[in-house]
């Protein structure tokens, strides 16, 4: 029964962390009602599992060992939830000697060149990064890409 109670407390702050993890990213890209819901049930969570370590936490430290756990595995889940979510849109700048990347279909890019070098600006759904960017270093793997998150007006 006591090890169920540790379990508890470790998946609620993973919940938690997550949550909140994916709280900062909704509100980030403008949506903050929905920011507004994650927190109000991040705040529920927090409550509830924060006053179940605290009641006799002296007497039971093991509560507090699975909080902290629950918080470091909560953070390293939330990124990666953040990963695989990628909201959002990118702003890339490419620069290449490699003119064959003038044939990139994206419908919004602007191409100009400048002494030897090519450079290519791109915008796109933070989803398609990775994989462009893949693409792009396997034309040309000494091209250099700089990518900055934007947002659209």
């Amino acid at each position: 029964m006591v090890f169920l109670t540790y379990l508890g407390i470790f998946l609620f702050k993973i919940l938690e962390d997550s949550l909140a993890t994916l709280r900062l990213i909704v509100v980030s890209n403008g949506k903050k009602m929905f920011g507004a819901i994650l927190q109000f049930t991040c705040t529920i969570i927090w409550v509830i599992l924060s006053g179940s370590v605290l009641i006799n936490f002296m007497e039971d430290f093991f509560k507090v060992i699975a909080f902290a756990l629950g918080g470091f595995a909560g953070s390293y889940i939330g990124s990666l939830l953040e990963e695989k979510i990628a909201l959002g849109t990118n702003l890339l700048i490419i620069k290449t000697k490699n003119s064959s990347l003038f044939n990139l279909s994206y419908h919004k890019h602007f191409i100009f060149s400048m002494g030897n070098y090519f450079f290519v600006i791109l915008i796109l759904p933070r989803k398609k990064v990775k994989k462009l960017t893949d693409f792009i270093h396997f034309i040309d793997k000494d091209a250099v890409i700089i990518c900055e998150k934007i947002k659209l007006f």
